[in-house]
């Protein structure tokens, strides 16, 4: 009894994993196809051929390895894409590029096949099963070189004629910027945008300047306070400033006071006047020594 159950369970839960692949595969896309190569991108052989891009449109990871390309509908399996490839394994929203070379020995990215310039060409991706279409275009005749024939945004439905090639890469790129464009006409000599510049350039320098005002200020209303509450200082009263002259004679004493104290004795020269008791024209009594007595 348990047996059974447990295949029960297991056999539900291949089933949906099947069909969580199936639902996955099918989200596939034919993205772009390049005709004509004659200047575009090149593979890996360094060789220029047509191309089919594929694109994930689902928001999980796909792995179409063990599905099918075709050019031919009455051959749904005409490329067994190889199973076992990590590249095989398409990201959400990401690409994968295929070569019709008509030379599949050369990896899993290269068809058996070709397509043909001078004609329509039939493009097809179908299931691992070979019968679900999984999805399905045919190419116009007439393609010009380096042109390609792809859809206008990746996994919608409207195809068009691209004259810029984005192989492996979305389709919609945007070259132009609506403001900036908008903006261009409006304002074709750039002085709305100049003055527009130098008025946000004088604001910015007032809020500046309004910021170190307003900080300074404070900064002085704390200082005053602390020397307040220590009894240190002095504050003169509001709306009563000292000259800067009175300040400056005052930073002047101090300076003298110090450096006087702090005089080095041995490099100072004092000059005194001295009073003598005797005539400075007899000088002979410098001359005489006292002798000792005996």
């Amino acid at each position: 009894m348990i047996r059974n159950k447990i295949r029960i369970i297991l056999l539900f839960t291949l089933l949906f994993s099947a069909g969580i692949y199936a639902q996955r595969v099918t989200s596939m896309r034919i993205n772009e196809v390049l005709v004509i190569n004659e200047d575009n991108f090149v593979d890996d052989y360094g060789k220029r051929n047509s191309w089919i891009e594929l694109f994930n449109s689902s928001a999980g990871t796909v792995n179409i390895g063990g599905c099918f390309l075709t050019n031919d509908p009455n051959n749904p399996r005409k490329y067994p894409i190889p199973k076992g490839d990590v590249l095989t394994k398409i990201p959400p929203g990401q690409h994968v590029l295929f070569w019709a070379d008509g030379n599949a020995s050369r990896g899993t990215f290269h068809l058996n096949f070709e397509i043909d310039p001078t004609k329509e060409n039939y493009i097809a991706l179908y299931d691992a099963d070979g019968k679900t279409l999984v999805d399905e275009i045919t190419i116009p005749a007439g393609q010009r070189p380096d042109v390609s024939y792809g859809r206008k945004v990746d996994g919608q439905e409207e195809w068009a004629i691209l004259t810029k090639v984005t192989p492996s890469t979305n389709n919609l790129t945007l070259d132009s910027n609506e403001k900036i464009e908008n903006f261009q006409k409006n304002d074709a000599m750039g002085l709305g945008m100049t003055i527009t510049a130098m008025l946000v350039v004088f604001l910015g320098l007032i809020l500046l300047y309004v910021v170190f005002k307003f900080v300074g200020k404070s900064a002085i209303r704390m200082s005053n306070r602390r020397a307040q509450k220590a009894g240190v200082v002095n504050i003169p009263a509001k709306g009563h400033t000292e000259e800067g002259a009175i300040f400056a004679a005052i930073a002047t004493a101090l300076y003298e006071v110090t450096e006087d104290v702090h005089d080095m004795e041995n490099t100072v020269l004092t000059i005194h006047k001295v009073t003598r008791r005797y005539s400075p024209w007899s000088s002979k009594i410098y001359n005489m020594r006292e002798f000792s007595k005996k």
